[in-house]
C-alpha cells in the first residue's frame, strides 16, 4: 500500500491561508477565531480534503496529455 504524502506549504502560503480562514469565519459566521484554531481546519483540510482536489488534478493533466499524444500520433505518416 502507497503511503500518502502530505502537501507541504511554505510558512508564507501557511499563514496567508490562516488570515484567510480566520477572516472567512469573521465575516461569514461572525465567529472570531484565532491562530489555533484556523490552523488546526487548515491541518484538517490539507490532511482529508485536498488530497483529493490534488488528485483529481493529477488525473486531468494525465487525460490531458494523452488526448494532446493521441493527437500526434495521427500526424504520422
Amino acid at each position: 500500500m502507497i503511503k500518502e504524502k502530505r502537501i507541504e506549504l511554505t510558512k508564507e502560503v501557511k499563514d496567508e491561508m490562516v488570515s484567510a480562514i480566520k477572516t472567512y469565519f469573521l465575516k461569514e459566521r461572525e465567529e472570531e477565531i484565532g491562530d489555533l484554531a484556523s490552523s488546526m481546519i487548515l491541518d484538517f483540510m490539507i490532511d482529508k480534503i485536498a488530497p483529493e482536489f490534488y488528485n483529481k488534478g493529477i488525473m486531468d493533466a494525465h487525460k490531458y496529455m494523452s488526448e494532446r499524444l493521441d493527437d500526434m500520433q495521427s500526424l504520422l505518416l
